[in-house]
């Protein structure tokens, strides 16, 4: 969605802001006549992202941050097309032309902000919006540290698992990225923290990039309409799935049964054969 955005954004200046639903406004500190105040007439830098959070620089001291919640959309789109459950819509002059962004959210959870800018605490020149300063940097991030990260999960009294999907340690680690990169690297998802050898831990976190790499050149992991892009369309990294969903289905390493188990009031996916606690 960031990369999808990027060119359109750069450079745009908001036209017109309408809020057709204020409980998407849920963490602006104001009302909606101040969210439109506030934005109308301002040039967004290009968009950056953490987790499930993105945000578009309005100049050096704030950002406009969308948090896309369990089923958040930015739809870019022409002036002349709005969509079903639009919450907020931005029309903006870009140097594209005049463009249209669509916040879509089916559930609700997602929503729309102003947020402050502040500095990160590993990297103070860079900054954040405060309501995305509490989560790590994920590891495709250029300033991830591999050293950091590897004695931190060290420290951890949990398991991997757990650990992947913990948003302060590192971000950008879904429930699907998580089995699909455990599967990779052989690792059951519960197997303990303190006993994972860091050349294990090493490899772990190659394979959370190969996947994360792989998964954003496919465009994402789309198994309904609420995960799309930009343009609407869907992306078809489902195709590439190894263990997440495939419960029943032969390990393409082992040939033996690809297992489920519930996990977090989600599930973990993963082959017995290849992934035993170790």
């Amino acid at each position: 969605m960031r990369a999808g955005l990027e060119p359109a954004v750069t450079g745009a200046v908001v036209s017109s802001v309408t809020v057709f639903d204020e409980r998407s406004l849920r963490r602006h500190p104001g009302p909606a006549e101040d969210f439109v105040d506030r934005l109308v007439g301002r040039t967004m830098l290009a968009p950056l992202r953490r987790g499930k959070f993105m945000w578009i620089p309005l100049g050096a001291d704030e950002a406009l941050v969308t948090h896309l919640g369990m089923s958040g959309q930015v739809l870019l789109r022409t002036r002349d097309v709005d969509d079903a459950r639009t919450r907020i819509r931005l029309d903006i002059a870009s140097p594209a032309g005049a463009l249209r962004l669509n916040f879509v959210d089916q559930r609700i959870f997602g929503s729309m902000a102003i947020d402050d800018l502040v500095p990160t605490v590993d990297h103070p020149s860079q900054l954040v919006p405060t309501a995305v300063s509490h989560i790590a940097r994920d590891p495709l991030d250029p300033l991830f540290d591999d050293g950091l990260f590897l004695a931190r999960l060290a420290r951890k009294n949990t398991t991997i698992k757990r650990a992947l999907l913990d948003q302060t340690l590192v971000s950008g680690i879904g429930n699907i990225y998580a089995d699909e990169s455990l599967w990779r690297a052989r690792i059951h998802y519960d197997q303990p923290t303190a006993s994972l050898s860091r050349v294990k831990a090493r490899l772990l976190l190659a394979e959370v990039r190969e996947v994360l790499e792989k998964a954003l050149g496919e465009g994402g992991t789309s198994f309904d309409a609420q995960y799309l892009n930009v343009n609407g369309q869907s992306g078809y990294f489902a195709h590439s799935l190894n263990a997440y969903g495939q419960q029943g289905e032969p390990c393409p390493r082992c040939g033996r049964p690809i297992v489920r188990e519930s996990f977090m009031n989600r599930g973990s996916h993963f082959c017995p054969w290849c992934q035993r606690v170790r």
